[in-house]
């Protein structure tokens, strides 16, 4: 008995060392790259200015630009990162083409040039990805070892680019499968993501902390819950329109009979016109846009328009659906702020700063099904005080969603109703849903009953007038 304790102990003691160590050089090699990456995009946005006409308008050169790079060297960087990645853990455990790293890059770092409405999450975890992946084939690793660091080499990923750690780590585990953390990735997700963020730190990185306790005193209150709850219902239906969108934007372009090149000129133009019309805050990351939105002085009418959520929702789609290339989580962001500006103001609450700041991780919770990452990412940038509020926001937000996401690929682990049925284990984009017998069978007879009372009603009516 003592011996197979012993033997277990042991055992589990060399496998901790063994994943402490290739997390750890994981994570600092990613963060290294990806600090190159987030300083490119610096650079490039810093010099849009420099352009002899307003940037936007080669907005459909470079989307035409970006859907040439990606085709010719590595298709698999097409879109927004995240979805790529997830579909190589569940499909490919974890191989991923070395090509997508340069790629990537330099496609996100031409579409974010041009104004392309999206983010920088996605090529960061996909570059996480790519290097892990590249690591593992080149040390000849085990199938399963392989997997297990590309999982790292994700959370290093959005943990480096969030420049938050934990959340960024859970992220990256919480975000393959719904309804199921990976617990025997856990640690080595953790050590890549905090040895990726410090060494972005060191690098000279600077990342953007909100914290709301600037702006107002957030006490636990029962008609505040009780207006957090509401605000879950109306950022689930914003995570709803955001995703459904998405898919059918996508869908739709891809549908048409025209070439790649043709379609990505055109989705091009077409921002540029609705730059034209509604100005230049729908572009790019917008994270100037987001920090308005956090901020209580912001005026819904001049300062920020009440449909701010939904003109991002359009340029984002437009612009990933036409061939752009780049993340989706900046996208959700902005879009959580600025829903959640207005719903503050719909409400006529004093908490403003309070309820951007949970839009902004709830969206991000029902857009991506990822709860808990979003509640850790609420407390890591906005502070501790926000943290029983935005665990609320975002698990309604998560459940009102339903069964869709931004990331097709994502493994189905659980229904988020016991009134429905679905096949656990399928992709979101394959799945079945639909209500169990029972319920179906409860819901006719209540419309029934419904009919009939109607039915009565309406005799009743025709005989008092006879």
């Amino acid at each position: 008995m003592i011996h197979k304790h012993v033997t277990e102990q042991t055992t589990i003691f060399f496998s901790v060392v063994k994943w402490v160590f290739l997390s750890s050089m994981v994570g600092i090699l990613i963060g290294f790259i990806v600090s190159f990456f987030l300083k490119s995009i610096a650079w490039a946005e810093l010099h849009q200015s420099d352009m002899p006409f307003h940037y936007y308008y080669s907005l459909p050169f470079m989307l035409v630009l970006t859907v040439w790079i990606v085709k010719t060297f590595a298709p698999n960087a097409e879109g927004h990162g995240t979805e790529k990645v997830i579909a190589a853990v569940h499909k490919h455990h974890g191989k991923i083409d070395i090509a997508v790293i340069p790629v990537k890059l330099l496609a996100t770092l031409a579409t974010i040039f041009a104004g392309g409405s999206v983010g920088k999450e996605g090529p960061g975890a996909q570059i996480g990805a790519g290097v892990a992946s590249f690591i593992s084939t080149t040390l000849k690793f085990r199938k399963e070892d392989r997997k297990k660091l590309v999982i790292c080499g994700i959370s290093a990923g959005f943990a480096s680019v969030f420049g938050t750690p934990i959340a960024g780590a859970i992220f990256g585990v919480e975000v393959l499968i719904i309804g199921v953390i990976m617990y025997d990735v856990l640690l080595p997700s953790f050590i890549a993501g905090f040895a990726a963020f410090t060494t972005t730190q060191f690098l000279g990185v600077k990342y953007t902390y909100f914290d709301v306790r600037f702006y107002q005193e957030i006490a636990l209150d029962i008609p505040l819950i009780m207006q957090v709850i509401l605000a879950g219902l109306f950022f689930g239906i914003v995570s709803d329109i955001l995703v459904t969108t998405v898919r059918k934007t996508s869908k739709t372009i891809k549908k048409l009979p025209y070439n790649i090149y043709l379609k990505a000129f055109a989705g091009g133009t077409f921002l540029v016109i609705l730059t034209l019309i509604f100005g230049e805050r729908y572009l790019g990351l917008g994270m100037g846009t987001i920090e308005s939105a956090l901020h209580p002085a912001t005026s819904i009418d001049s300062d920020l328009p009440w449909y701010a959520f939904l003109l991002k929702t359009i340029f984002t789609s437009v612009t990933l659906g036409a061939g752009g290339s780049g993340g989706i989580i900046t996208p959700v962001f902005y879009i959580g702020a600025t829903s959640g500006n207005l719903f503050g103001h719909m409400i006529g609450s004093e908490h403003i700063a309070l309820f951007a700041a949970l839009g902004f991780v709830s969206v991000l919770s029902g857009a991506t099904n990822a709860p808990i990452a979003a509640t850790i990412m609420a407390v890591e940038l906005f502070g501790l005080e926000i943290a029983h509020y935005a665990a609320i926001s975002a698990v309604i937000s998560f459940l009102l969603t339903g069964h869709k996401s931004v990331f097709n690929s994502q493994k189905l682990g659980m229904k988020k109703s016991d009134a429905l049925s679905i096949d656990i284990g399928d992709d979101i984009d394959s799945a079945s849903v639909h209500l169990e017998d029972k319920e179906a069978n409860r819901i006719k007879n209540i419309q029934a009953r419904l009919r009939k009372k109607a039915d009565n009603l309406y005799r009743k009516k025709n005989s008092r007038k006879k």
